[in-house]
């Protein structure tokens, strides 16, 4: 069972925490457009897992919060995180300073 995905806005920055995946990722979707308003980083160390369905999410997550003009920041990735956007070869755009 997939641990539950939560989520928090504090200023400029998203806190995600939890699954990132296929079970976890319908809620968020949902609510995508208001989530990302105003966020310019994403936090991403409290995440525990995160799969292709979750690649794919944050990736639009990104892309609504750059579409403001604003330069979006990727804070905490995790290695296997980091692996899985080497494994797709995704270009540098769709996952900005992505760091541990």
């Amino acid at each position: 069972m997939a641990e539950e995905l939560s989520w928090k806005q504090e200023g400029a920055t998203l806190h995600l925490t939890g699954e990132l995946d296929g079970d976890t990722v319908k809620s968020l979707w949902q609510q995508r457009e208001n989530v990302v308003a105003g966020v310019t980083t994403f936090e991403l160390s409290g995440l525990t897992r995160v799969d292709t369905a979750g690649l794919a999410l944050l990736i639009h997550l990104i892309n609504i919060a750059g579409r403001k003009g604003a330069e979006v920041r990727l804070q905490g990735a995790s290695e296997n995180l980091q692996t899985l956007a080497q494994l797709y070869n995704l270009p540098d755009k769709l996952l900005p300073h992505l760091a541990g």
